[in-house]
């Protein structure tokens, strides 16, 4: 019964993209970095200005920051190696890219193998509100809604992935498979 449901949804929202296209732009998945701005600078008034203007040096986005980088894989290795959640969240808040869906993303998965599901809520909405194409926070943000009996939202969250990265990646397989579960089942994921 389930499976029918989500197969449904997943053709009526690709039904729906044919018919009426949404625009919708392009993240990288976990990607934190600025999108381009839409408005070009203000032209120059051609007048000499007397002081010397100071060169900001380039915004790196955190892909580019080893240090952003290592601290990221070794918040990474706490959270699936270690299984220590807490020191996970203490090392991704460290790194100071709260804005970077990434690290949104493993804060609000933390705080939900932590049993904090408010908490990672938040965690889930500030990762989706920096990607909305996030693949692994809408997957994460499906299983939550899973563990609080939110069934039919987890589906719409089946259908965001289905929209962005098909059916067959692991995210949309792994999302329909706890989904095909019986409801009450006490898994948690």
């Amino acid at each position: 019964m389930m499976k029918s449901a989500i197969k449904l949804a997943t053709l009526a929202l690709f039904s729906m993209a044919l018919v009426v296209p949404l625009p919708v732009p392009a993240f990288a998945a976990g990607g934190g970095g600025d999108p381009p701005s839409a408005a070009p600078p203000p032209p120059s008034s051609g007048a000499k200005s007397t002081t010397k203007a100071k060169k900001k040096p380039a915004k790196q986005s955190s892909a580019d920051d080893d240090a952003f980088r290592q601290g990221y894989r070794a918040a990474h290795a706490t959270i699936y190696e270690r299984g220590d959640y807490a020191a996970a969240i203490d090392q991704l808040k460290a790194l100071g890219h709260d804005d970077n869906a990434g690290v949104a993303n493993l804060i609000g998965y933390s705080y939900r193998k932590l049993g904090d599901y408010k908490l990672s809520q938040t965690w889930y909405e500030r990762a989706l509100k920096a990607d909305p194409n996030h693949v692994l926070t809408w997957q994460y943000y499906g299983l939550w809604q899973i563990e609080q009996g939110n069934r039919d939202q987890a589906a719409y969250h089946l259908t965001r992935i289905a929209a962005i990265c098909g059916t067959s990646c692991e995210e949309y397989r792994s999302l329909a498979a706890a989904l095909e579960k019986p409801p009450g089942t006490g898994l948690v994921y």
